[in-house]
């Protein structure tokens, strides 16, 4: 894939420029700054719709939680001192006032935001909704810009504008399930904050999952009553409450068909708000059209009965072609009502398809997933594997400059986007996502400041932004170059130390365990990696010292990681913040300890000590060559291991997938053309071989892969001599040399098998050659037993 990039060594820049500026006193508050300290909120009382009332109330909440200072909401005007006045719709008079004319918005969900300071004794800050839902919106975006400091909140200028989302459907899925991270362990407390935080970002709905995983929950409240105490707290904020519920079983079993829809229909009563029920093609389940379409279509009458308004939604996600044709007739043919549109998630066709094929009468609504770093729709590209390695699939993941890239590639296709998500981890791409559906021209910097400033506060907002901005560049390339790894550990060291208020934060905590983590993976990649040298040197040896010396030199070298920790103050800190992290939010980081659902959910602290070089692939290997009939052979042997990535003079070592490790593959690392088709990018793919996995111990570069390259490009070569081209990967490999396809003298199959391809002379006469593959055919193949490239070497003869 190509990358939307800031270069590191200028996010290493931005780091240090927040740090510099740690070390000044903060600046005072301009001239014009208004202090709102003692605001009374006024409202229409109860004239107003109870959304509105709500908006009022969580104004003066969370305010109220950051100064210290009690904001009194009333029905009629101070005397003196600073109003807030909230109102909407047809409020446009509040105790006798009217709402100036600069506020005021007639656009769904919409909002204005108006200073009057005509008298100046009695100053007002009205906040005005074209509805009650835009009202609360409204008292989002004041709560973003207010500078709330205990014992003082003040507004650093005036605020005049309107504005209203570019897209209806902004929300994000919060499925209370063993499989998530975090949102498992929850209380309904926990979940009316958390959508509480979401809407004052513009998040507009919340989709929940009542069935799917029959695990128990980290937390035994009942799961039926969590989803439906999740509908009551969506309604009190004004939030659409969506459904995803699979069909993961055969619809052809009428019993299971009869129960789920049973089920379902008595959920749909007990909920006092639901808006959608997203029912998805695949990803689970592998039903036909044939037997969906009927299936949604007695859903929707269960639905209709509960909540008329609501609609039933669809996906393809891994329907054949054939399978979309039948979807696309079946809607033009029958244009059933009831269906509220088509939703495209992993798996399903491009978003350009859909709304190219699909009546423009249906909506098409995204289902991104912002959960997932590897081996989903939108992997980091070109990654380091150790990260891959050590934090799965749900390691703390802000992409701002990459999701801003997606969303504003993808966006125009659709009428908004409900995420996938597995937990808290991803809060940030939360943010980013609800604010750029809002304004797509939002500025990045301002969005995270403002996600800085309410959730961490003023004094270190701009450092936070900046802090969180270059996690996304410490995921960039090759971390044991990447310099800016430790730049940004000193500035959240630096922010932390100057904010210790602050470490009962989860959104903090998260942000801490990310730059510690970060750095002592690195710190510790850089040592291993010097043990595994090490190693080699003792087995290149092994002619003057014998194996067994060898051997024993090379073991001891590689054992060594196990009696000297490197940094153990950063891995003390991140045990922690793991501890810290369940206590406050429920992060599940450790199977054993922390109940994680499985290995690569987000449980970090498990692979915190996983090797990062080929430590355990070599004891393997070193307990073979014993077997060896004669000395010479297991020298030979020693050699073969301890020379794997370095075959000689004239000779090239490609380690494909690693970033680190593959200097003469060809690829594009920024982004130069829309995001429309993610699922058929080419980038780096990595295995999740851990456990009791036979190849657990494997050598990490048959981890790393890549399906096939673009290319590989050699240049400098020794026109007189012979060449070879050897690879490993698994199953087939369809190599062509300057377009010349090659035939394999060794065929190799499984995973760390060797195949050798001879290069006829004439290609190489030229001293260059281009290497390419074609793509291997493999209908029905699962994905993880599908052919791929890991290493290539060309071995001059």
């Amino acid at each position: 894939m190509q990358m939307l990039c800031v270069p590191k060594h200028l996010a290493a820049a931005m780091a240090l420029a927040a740090l510099a500026a740690l070390s000044r006193p903060a600046a005072a508050t301009g001239g014009a700054a208004m202090d709102l300290t003692r605001a009374v909120i006024v409202t229409r009382g109860a004239a107003a719709p109870e959304l509105e009332r709500t908006a009022a109330a969580v104004l003066a909440e969370e305010a109220g939680k950051r100064t210290g200072c009690p904001w009194r909401v009333a029905a009629r005007w101070p005397r003196q001192g600073w109003a807030v006045a909230v109102t909407s719709g047809q409020g446009s008079e509040v105790g006798g006032r009217r709402v100036p004319v600069l506020a005021l918005t007639a656009t769904a969900e919409g909002y204005g935001l108006a200073t009057d300071l005509t008298d100046a004794e009695r100053p007002i800050l009205w906040v005005y909704g074209a509805d009650p839902r835009g009202a609360l919106f409204g008292v989002g975006k004041l709560l973003r810009t207010l500078e709330m400091r205990k014992g003082s909140a003040t507004l650093p200028a005036p605020l005049d504008l309107t504005t209203a989302p570019a897209y209806p459907i902004r929300g994000h899925q919060l499925g209370y399930r063993a499989t998530a991270n975090s949102y498992d362990a929850w209380t309904p407390a926990q979940y009316d904050q958390y959508i509480r935080d979401l809407a004052l970002f513009g998040c507009s709905s919340v989709e929940g999952i009542p069935g799917h995983d029959a695990r128990p929950t980290v937390n035994p409240y009942p799961r039926d009553k969590m989803n439906v105490d999740i509908s009551r707290i969506c309604a009190r904020y004004g939030q659409d409450y969506w459904v995803w519920t699979p069909a993961d079983f055969d619809l052809n079993d009428s019993a299971k068909r009869a129960e789920a829809l049973a089920r379902l229909s008595r959920f749909f009563d007990e909920c006092p708000e639901l808006t959608g029920v997203f029912v998805p093609g695949g990803d689970p389940g592998s039903n036909p059209p044939g037997l969906v379409i009927p299936y949604l279509r007695d859903l929707a009458g269960l639905l209709a009965r509960a909540h008329p308004r609501g609609r039933v939604w669809a996906s393809m996600q891994g329907f054949e072609p054939e399978d979309q044709a039948a979807m696309y007739r079946w809607i033009a043919d029958e244009k059933p009502a009831w269906l509220g549109g088509i939703a495209a998630g992993p798996g399903s066709p491009t978003l350009a398809d859909i709304r190219a094929r699909l009546p423009k009468s249906y909506p098409i609504r995204d289902y991104p997933d912002i959960t997932h770093t590897v081996r989903c729709q939108f992997p980091v590209p070109w990654i380091d594997p150790v990260f891959a390695f050590t934090l799965g699939r749900e390691g703390v993941n802000p992409r701002p400059l990459y999701f801003s890239r997606v969303i504003r590639d993808t966006m125009p296709f659709t009428d908004g986007f409900i995420s996938y998500s597995d937990g808290c981890h991803d809060d940030v791409n939360k943010v980013i996502w609800s604010a750029l559906a809002w304004d797509p021209k939002a500025d990045l910097h301002a969005i995270l400041g403002d996600y800085a400033r309410l959730f961490f506060g003023p004094d270190v907002a701009e450092g936070a932004a900046a802090g969180i901005a270059a996690f996304e560049r410490s995921w960039d390339g090759s971390l044991a170059d990447n310099g800016g790894v430790d730049a940004n550990h000193a500035l959240w060291s630096a922010l932390d130390r100057r904010a210790p208020g602050l470490r009962s934060n989860w959104r903090w905590q998260l942000c801490q365990l990310r730059a510690d983590y970060d750095l002592y993976t690195r710190k510790r990649l850089i040592f291993e990696r010097g043990l595994e040298q090490e190693a080699n040197a003792a087995l290149l040896g092994a002619s003057a010292t014998g194996v067994q010396a060898a051997t024993d030199a090379a073991l001891a070298a590689l054992r060594r990681a196990d009696t000297h920790r490197v940094r153990p103050d950063l891995s003390g800190a991140v045990e922690g913040l793991c501890e810290a992290l369940w206590r406050s939010v429920g992060l599940q980081t450790s199977v054993a300890k922390y109940k994680a659902s499985g290995s690569e959910r987000g449980a970090v602290l498990d692979f915190l000590y996983y090797p990062l070089n080929n430590r355990w692939w070599l004891e393997d290997e070193l307990a073979k060559v014993k077997a060896l009939p004669t000395e010479a052979a297991r020298v030979a042997r020693l050699r073969e291991l301890a020379t794997w990535e370095n075959p000689g003079p004239g000779s090239f070592y490609d380690d494909i997938g690693n970033v680190a490790r593959s200097p003469h593959e060809v690829r594009n690392e920024r982004l130069t053309a829309p995001i429309l088709d993610a699922d058929n990018t080419m980038v780096a793919g990595f295995m999740w071989w851990t456990g009791d996995s036979p190849l657990a111990r494997s050598r990490q570069s048959w981890i790393s892969s890549e399906d096939w390259p673009a290319a590989l490009k050699y240049v400098a070569l020794d026109r007189e001599a012979e060449y070879l081209i050897r690879t490993t990967g698994c199953g087939q490999c369809l190599v062509r040399v300057n377009g010349v396809r090659l035939t394999p003298t060794r065929d190799g199959r499984a995973v760390g098998d060797v195949k050798e391809f001879p290069v006829p002379r004439g290609l190489t006469a030229g001293g260059a050659i281009t290497v390419t593959f074609d793509k291997v055919d493999e209908p029905g193949v699962n994905w993880r037993l599908a052919s791929r490239l890991t290493e290539i070497w060309l071995i001059k003869r």
